[in-house]
């Protein structure tokens, strides 16, 4: 059997680097931490959440990976509508309605980055 101890990162694929870093570390308060030469000419870029866990490689396109597409990524808040109100009065491109919240489902939104390539934020369960 593989020795597979985690999921270490998603890759999420993105038209400019800079622009994307720009985005999830001063929208969503990412760090950076990884920004290396990779390949013939491209580079290899990761953030994470501030308390780390799985880091997102934002990937220059290739083939059918291309920008604006459902990433299937959740993200886990502490305070989700919190997080919906100041997003969106930072104009990113949140839905119009939170979900959830009911006592069966949490409460959780999508949002869109800078290339449109969609993301989920969902309250962390206690």
């Amino acid at each position: 059997m593989p020795h597979v101890s985690h999921v270490g990162r998603v890759m999420v694929p993105v038209s400019d680097q800079d622009a994307a870093i720009a985005f999830y570390t001063e929208k969503l308060g990412f760090k950076l931490t990884v920004d290396v030469p990779f390949g013939d000419g491209d580079r290899w870029v990761e953030i994470e959440p501030p308390n780390g866990s799985t880091a997102i490689a934002l990937v220059r396109p290739q083939g059918g990976a291309q920008p604006g597409v459902m990433t299937n990524v959740a993200l886990d808040s502490t305070n989700v509508r919190a997080d919906y109100e100041e997003l969106k009065s930072s104009s990113v491109d949140v839905d119009a309605d939170l979900i959830g919240g009911d006592g069966t489902v949490p409460l959780m939104f999508f949002f869109r980055d800078g290339d449109s390539n969609t993301l989920l934020l969902v309250e962390a369960q206690s």
